[in-house]
Order: C-alpha cells, then sequence, then structure tokens
C-alpha cells in the first residue's frame, strides 16, 4: 500500500456493531427507523422554530441549535452504519475515517456545550425573571453558540490532530461502527501516549466546565423551585427542566463511561453498546422530550399545520 499521512494503511475496515450474521437485517432496520425519526423530529423542529415568530426566544433559539447539531451528527455515521449492516466488506477510506472523527468529535462536543447553555437558560428564566430579556439578550444568545462551536472545534482538531500523526501499519479493522479514538488507538503501531493525554485532557476539561455550570445551574433551579409557595408553581417549574435533566444524564453518563475510564478497563464490545445511547437514541429522544410535551411547540405545529392546509 502506498504511503498517506505517514500510515501504510489507505483505508480501514470497519467491524461494526455486531459480526453476528443473524443480527445484521434486524439491526439494520431498527437503526433505519431510529435515524427517521431522528432526522424528521430534527428537521420538522429547526422549520416550525424557523416558521413561527413567537418561538424565536433564547429557549428556542438553542433548541434550534440542538436540533441542528442532532441532525448532523446522526448523519455523521449513520448512514454509513446502515450500509455496514447489508453489505460483505465494511470499508472506509483513511481520510474519510479522519473526516468522521473530526466531525463526530465536533457535533459531539458542541451538543454538551448547547446543553449546558440551555441549563444556564433555564436558571435565568427561573431565578431571574425579570432580567430574562436583559440577560439573555440575542447577543449574548449569539456569543454563547458561537463560543460553543469554537470550543468544538479547537478540540477536534486536537484529537484530529494527533490521530493523523500515528502511524497505523499491517492492522486496519476498527472494532467500532465508526471511526471513534479508542478503538482507532488500538491500531497504532506508534506510541499512543500523546493521544491518550489529550484525550483525557481534553474531555477532563469539557467534563469539568460543563458539569460545573450544569450542577451550579441547577442548585439554584431546585433552590429557587423550594420557595415557591404552591405546590402548582413547583411542578410547573420542575417540569420546564426535569427533561432536559434526563438528556443530560444520558448523554453526560454515556460519554464520561465511554472516554474516563482506563483504556485497559472493560471490552470494546461494551463499550460499543455504551456508545449507542450518545451516538443514535440521544439525537432520536432530543425532538421529543423537548418539544413533543411543549404546549407552546404544539400550538405552533397545529398553526403551521392549518396554514399549509388551507
Amino acid at each position: 500500500m502506498a504511503l498517506r499521512n505517514g500510515s501504510v494503511v489507505t483505508e480501514f475496515i470497519l467491524m461494526g456493531l455486531t459480526d453476528r450474521p443473524e443480527l445484521q437485517l434486524p439491526l439494520f432496520f431498527l437503526f433505519l427507523v431510529m435515524y427517521v425519526v431522528t432526522v424528521l423530529g430534527n428537521l420538522g423542529l429547526v422549520i416550525l422554530i424557523v416558521l413561527n415568530s413567537h418561538l424565536h426566544t433564547p429557549m428556542y433559539f438553542f433548541l434550534f441549535n440542538l436540533s441542528f447539531i442532532d441532525l448532523c451528527y446522526s448523519s455523521v455515521f449513520t448512514p454509513k452504519m446502515l450500509i455496514n449492516f447489508i453489505s460483505q466488506k465494511n470499508i472506509i477510506s483513511y481520510m474519510g475515517c479522519m473526516i468522521q472523527l473530526y466531525f463526530f468529535c465536533f457535533f459531539a462536543i458542541s451538543e454538551c456545550y448547547v446543553l449546558t447553555s440551555m441549563a444556564y437558560d433555564r436558571y435565568v428564566a427561573i431565578c431571574n425573571p425579570l432580567l430574562y430579556n436583559y440577560v439573555m439578550s440575542p447577543k449574548v444568545c449569539s456569543n454563547i453558540i458561537l463560543s460553543s462551536y469554537l470550543m468544538a472545534f479547537f478540540c477536534s482538531m486536537a484529537h484530529t490532530g494527533c490521530m493523523l500523526r500515528l502511524t497505523f501499519c499491517d492492522v486496519n479493522t476498527i472494532n467500532h461502527y465508526l471511526c471513534d479514538i479508542l478503538p482507532m488507538l488500538q491500531l497504532s503501531c506508534t506510541s499512543t501516549y500523546i493521544n491518550e493525554l489529550v484525550v483525557f485532557i481534553v474531555v477532563s476539561v469539557n467534563i469539568t466546565v460543563t458539569s460545573l455550570t450544569l450542577f451550579v445551574s441547577y442548585g439554584f433551579i431546585i433552590s429557587s423551585i423550594l420557595r415557591i409557595s404552591s405546590m402548582e408553581g413547583r411542578s410547573k417549574a420542575f417540569s420546564t427542566c426535569s427533561s432536559h435533566i434526563l438528556a443530560i444524564f444520558l448523554f453526560f453518563g454515556s460519554g464520561a463511561f465511554m472516554y474516563l475510564q482506563p483504556s485497559s478497563a472493560g471490552s470494546l464490545d461494551e463499550e460499543k453498546i455504551t456508545s449507542v445511547l450518545y451516538t443514535n437514541t440521544v439525537p432520536m429522544m432530543n425532538p421529543l422530550i423537548y418539544s413533543l410535551r411543549n404546549k407552546d411547540v404544539r400550538i405552533a405545529l397545529r398553526k403551521t399545520l392549518n396554514k399549509r392546509r388551507f
């Protein structure tokens, strides 16, 4: 094989989620349905927010970005994953693998910070409602989102740049359904110490920054909710945060389990199952938990459908 970027490997083979032939077709239809629901849910929510002016608020601005990220995030690897279920040899080029790795990291990290931004938005709305429009001005919201994307850009560049410096020799089979960091490190025939250090530092910084923001925001939120005298008021305030808390635990919990453990702990097969949570399940669930249970979104959907009907 010809050399490419210091590597003797010009393509990789993705093992996929399982090597059992009898499970390939059922899994294909399962993940196809999940992907269709993900695309329709997130794309529908994006269009709904754009078309309805009363949804042009900070809360729905963040939700718009979350849906856009989830739509792109799932599209980075799911189409290739579906093809792998029904093809004999699951090949991805070296450069295609690096591109997939970059965008996978970019959208995953972006989601971390957008989820965190939504927690801050709820904190301001519940704890400082009179200052909400001033604190969460369009300029502030835009700067928060821009900062999220910039952080994701630099972290993704760090991961991908470190991966490009590695040499992959004879073994080119990735025990995963996508080009993820940890499975690829096991294929390198050169030292991965710097890569593992970068992974630990980047993930630790991102988890620390987002976790502190989330804990502080929800600490103040819970404190404010408990001071509400009426049970109905407390229930209404808490209902605006419960779905967000569930999504946070699902996304951050599975991500932390995947990346904040020693490389020798657990098997890659277990990690593949865990990664399904934050790669496939979370992007599918977000439109459901943030929109279908939301009265404003249901009203906007009804109005939009009535306009199109007439």
